[in-house]
């Protein structure tokens, strides 16, 4: 089957939801929130990132969570929605294990955080590169790398390391969760990254290329990620392609109309949202994964709880979080769905 290329835009991790009783997989709400993102305009949705608790789900469900996540888009008729899938585990064997079951769920892709558990043995250069190069040697799908410190004992692969990974012909990506906008630039003007629409330059477009030059996989060109909703238009500014935005499960109309704006050349309407659109964020990124079910829930009408030991939110914090989001979701509500 033909690949369906990354394309420039935004893109969610999305959560995975319960039973709010039983913790089981609620799987009609999954499918739901993957075809309303699709609506509202997202080009690309992720599973099993860090918002979607792979950590705290079963293999078995795991893979559940990819393939009803891409029957409900395509049933929808968002064929050109690919699936990304994360596919992580601390060992190579166990990581290509991961990228097969992945691909077998329906996953286009794979988007890959560097082993941390031994930190001191593999935190360097010469193990990382292996590391990735030897699960992109197998990866039955093309790798996205992950850059998230954060959540990797504080592993930050600096340009240079993931210029060198990235020269494997079936890595087409990183993902900058490390919100560094000097590294996500080099990175992206290095490996010839495809980025929107924009009348700021001259330079239309990027298409996929034959050409040597470019950084491509099946025609594919590289995809440079901003990792958070809160620099969407840093990002763009900084010459990246597309966002992958935890954000954007609750403001995903409002992370599209940036792109918009952008290319529609009207840079300070684009900066006036974002202003909105970070204090927004904000609000999701110190409440994390409890706090952006608690929004769901609170202007969509389903979203829950996360499993244990993540914690439910008190009435008062699910009503302070809600509060705090009004502004942005003004804005959300008054823009239609993009797709």
């Amino acid at each position: 089957m033909p690949r369906t290329p990354l394309r420039p835009g935004v893109y969610a991790p999305t959560m995975t939801f319960f039973h709010p009783d039983t913790e089981d997989l609620d799987v009609p709400t999954i499918r739901k929130h993957a075809v309303r993102l699709a609506k509202a305009g997202l080009v690309g949705l992720v599973t099993m990132g860090s918002n979607g608790e792979a950590v705290h789900l079963t293999r078995e469900e795991r893979k559940t969570v990819t393939r009803e996540t891409r029957a409900a888009l395509d049933e929808a008729g968002f064929h050109n929605v690919p699936v990304i899938a994360g596919a992580s585990e601390q060992s190579i064997r166990g990581t290509i294990e991961l990228t097969k079951e992945a691909a077998e769920a329906g996953a286009e892709y794979v988007l890959i955080v560097p082993p941390s558990y031994y930190r001191y043995a593999v935190g360097n250069d010469d193990a990382l590169y292996d590391f990735f190069t030897s699960v992109a040697d197998e990866s039955p799908v093309p790798v996205i790398l992950y850059n998230y410190p954060g959540a990797v004992a504080g592993i930050d692969m600096d340009s240079d390391l993931i210029i060198r990974i990235s020269q494997h012909p079936n890595i087409v990506g990183t993902k900058f969760t490390c919100a560094n906008t000097g590294k996500l630039t080099r990175v992206a003007r290095a490996l010839n990254a495809i980025t929107p629409p924009s009348p700021f330059s001259d330079t239309p477009q990027k298409a996929p290329s034959t050409s040597t030059s470019s950084k491509t996989v099946e025609n594919h060109p590289y995809v440079a990620f901003g990792g958070i909703a809160d620099f969407t238009l840093q990002t763009l500014i900084s010459g990246g392609s597309a966002i992958i935005a935890g954000g954007a499960n609750v403001l995903p109309r409002t992370c599209v109309q940036i792109f918009n704006l952008w290319s529609s050349g009207r840079l300070a309407e684009a900066y006036e949202l974002q202003k909105v659109l970070s204090a927004g964020d904000w609000v999701l990124t110190k409440s994390a994964i409890p706090g952006t079910k608690s929004a769901i829930q609170s202007f969509y009408g389903y979203g829950g709880y996360p499993r244990r030991p993540l914690r439910r939110l008190s009435e008062a914090s699910v009503k302070e979080i809600a509060d705090q989001l009004k502004e942005v979701m003004e804005v959300e509500r008054s823009l239609p769905d993009f797709a």
